[in-house]
């Protein structure tokens, strides 16, 4: 029988007759990774311990020490094992597709009666029967009129459609759980009985069209969660009720700060507190960006076609464009115009005006761009995914020479930024070329280059990405990590050698010649819709003080204090301190109540004693103890604590 080789992550090596399995050699380097081996990375692919290797090949073998690999398997085999349980207690119910996703998985259903939450404890409570008899999990390969053959046997017209629809050259794999089969491309665990039967949980019952497509069945979709270990469920989900807290939705709610309508989808209807974040965010950005030596513009909403064919976006982007179509008078035909979803284009039509010398460069040319970009209704959710938004966008022009300076003098701003908005510390990922994009290889190669070693030049190493650039070049996302955990992509920094080219933006270089500038597109918060809503669940509704719309209100005791409320708020004022009077005829703890849950980061309570003594009773978000201090430290304190972090 021929021979193969095998080597190991150390760089040794064992011969092997071909056809060996993952499993045989862990069994032939010990007995003990044999017991703990759930699978195996052959040549960069994750490989079942039952498939057969063919060929010389670079060999890992992994047991659950191995996160990536241990939660992928774990949760693919919950699957199997959730389905497996659901027909087990509704034989009727016909199966479809069961994908690992982030943090778990689903299975899509076509069962006559919908599911309830009840049935969620009976799945589990089956799907922990079914580990816990540790069955063998088998896999074959099938011809593909055999499997067919079967599922029509068997009343699975869904797993049928999936066959048929798999290249012919593919193997049709089929897998069993025990007695129980689906078809799936796997890997797998070795039994049942290697899934953690107290570290996941069935979460939610939601509806889906089989394949996405509005026209075919509806089915019913149960999801679910799992881990390594009932520490990192119990974790999962202690997160999972921090961030029901702290979503913005429910918040922007309790605080008045927005609200959205069916008439309006993916447009946000800003209340006075929500535009108070806004409009402070926004200057905040506009004196940076001063100082960073940039130059503001605004440019048109409505643009012909005519300059997003030629920039490529009519091609590449149109699928998620607004088309506005006009009845011109006296025209043939109509005009049709496109709400911009991007600033790119109109800013290097700017730059086109008048003549452009190298000494012009770095132009750095900054708006507060409004654009509309379509998103599918379902993916749409609260002010984080919406279809009309503002980008602290700005784009740099400069040459080629320029690039590494540009990159890394942004990131010190954008570190800065973020730094002032209470995050310390971001991850950058690289994404480089998409399979649709603009543009040759070689200008591809030329600004993966540059903007791969700019960011090395300035000291970090960035993540792989792969196939998420724009289409006109490749990028650099910034990303955040908020308190609980979650990452937030908002900053971007883009080399474009393409649009330029397509637009015939030049300048004079030194030599009296006409060159392309390099365009560096950027944003540092992303959208402003999106960031508040992260700076919304990261604080949990208490913003920065500087930051919350309603930093005071000033509460009555007794209807005797008024006056002295209202000369209180008028001295905050004139500090520079948003604070409100709450003259009202209710009790203070009812006032109280009531500010806490709109997060007024501050009460100020006043009585008689505070009338005599021009004090306040001071009680802060979040502290169950007040204290009395005189109003003029108050005010000293607070009109500190209001001016934002750049004019400290």
């Amino acid at each position: 029988m021929a021979q193969i080789s095998l080597t190991f992550p150390d760089g040794n090596a064992r011969s092997y007759d071909a056809g060996v399995t993952p499993a045989q050699v862990a069994a032939d380097i010990s007995t003990s990774l044999a017991k703990k081996a759930i699978s195996a990375t052959v040549d960069g692919k994750h490989w079942d311990l039952q498939w057969p290797i063919s060929a010389d090949a670079q060999i890992a073998i992994h047991t659950m020490a191995d996160e990536a690999q241990a939660n992928e398997l774990v949760r693919h085999d919950l699957a199997h094992i959730m389905a497996r349980a659901v027909q087990e207690i509704w034989p009727a119910t016909k199966v479809t597709i069961g994908p690992v996703i982030e943090n778990g998985w689903y299975y899509d259903f076509d069962r006559a009666e919908p599911f309830t939450p009840e049935d969620l404890g009976l799945i589990e409570k089956k799907m922990k029967e079914i580990i816990n008899k540790r069955e063998p999990v088998t896999t074959e390969v099938w011809e593909r009129t055999r499997a067919i053959e079967f599922y029509k046997a068997n009343n699975e017209p869904y797993k049928v459609e999936l066959i048929e629809a798999i290249p012919g050259t593919e193997p049709i794999r089929m897998y069993w759980h025990g007695h129980w089969q689906d078809l799936c491309r796997g890997p797998h665990l070795q039994h049942t009985g290697q899934v953690p039967g107290d570290a996941f949980k069935l979460m939610s019952i939601a509806g889906a069209y089989w394949r996405g497509d509005s026209k075919r069945p509806m089915l019913q979709r149960i999801y679910g969660v799992a881990f390594t270990g009932k520490e990192k469920l119990k974790a999962h989900l202690h997160m999972l009720e921090e961030a029901a807290k702290r979503d913005h939705r429910k918040l922007g709610r309790e605080m008045d700060l927005f609200h959205m309508q069916e008439e309006a989808p993916g447009q946000v209807f800003w209340h006075p507190n929500g535009w108070t974040i806004y409009t402070e965010l926004q200057d905040y950005m506009r004196r940076q960006q001063r100082r960073g030596g940039y130059v503001e513009v605004n440019t048109p909403q409505v643009v012909d076609r005519k300059l997003w064919e030629r920039s490529g976006h009519w091609e590449k982007y149109q699928e998620n464009m607004f088309i506005v179509e006009v009845d011109e008078e006296h025209a043939r035909e109509k005009a049709v115009n496109a709400l911009k979803p991007m600033n790119c284009p109109c800013h290097v039509e700017i730059f086109k005006v008048g003549l452009k010398s190298y000494r012009d460069l770095p132009l750095r040319m900054a708006e507060f761009g409004s654009c509309n970009r379509y998103e599918p209704s379902g993916a749409l959710h609260g002010i984080m995914r919406v279809r009309g938004f503002t980008q602290d966008d700005a784009h740099i022009f400069s040459t080629e020479e320029q690039i590494e300076a540009e990159t890394a003098e942004f990131i010190r701003f954008l570190s800065a930024i973020y730094k002032d908005l209470g995050f310390e510390s971001f991850k950058v990922k690289f994404s480089d070329r998409p399979e649709t994009r603009a543009g040759s290889d070689a200008v591809w190669d030329k600004a993966e280059s540059a903007l791969l070693s700019a960011t090395r030049a300035a000291g970090i190493e960035p993540e792989l990405n792969p196939g998420e650039g724009a289409f006109y070049g490749p990028k650099l996302e910034f990303v955040l990590t908020d308190a609980i955990g979650r990452d937030w992509q908002c900053g971007t920094f883009q080399v474009d050698f393409v649009l330029p080219e397509r637009l015939d933006a030049t300048y004079i270089g030194a030599d009296g010649a006409k060159h392309r500038p390099v365009m560096l597109h950027r944003a540092t918060l992303g959208s402003f819709e999106r960031f508040i809503g992260i700076l919304i669940e990261e604080h949990a509704g208490k913003l920065p003080f500087w930051l919350a719309p309603r930093q005071v209100v000033v509460a009555s005791i007794t209807s005797e204090a008024d006056d002295y409320v209202h000369q209180v708020v008028a001295e905050l004022r004139a500090a520079g301190v948003r604070a409100e009077a709450d003259t009202r005829n209710e009790k203070i703890n009812y006032k109280v109540r009531e500010h806490s849950v709109g997060k007024v980061p501050v009460i100020l309570a006043v009585g008689q004693r505070e009338v005599e003594e021009r004090t306040v009773s001071v009680r802060r978000l979040g502290e169950k103890q007040t204290s009395v201090q005189s109003l003029a430290d108050v005010t000293k304190e607070l009109g500190q604590a209001a001016t934002p972090p750049d004019l400290l």
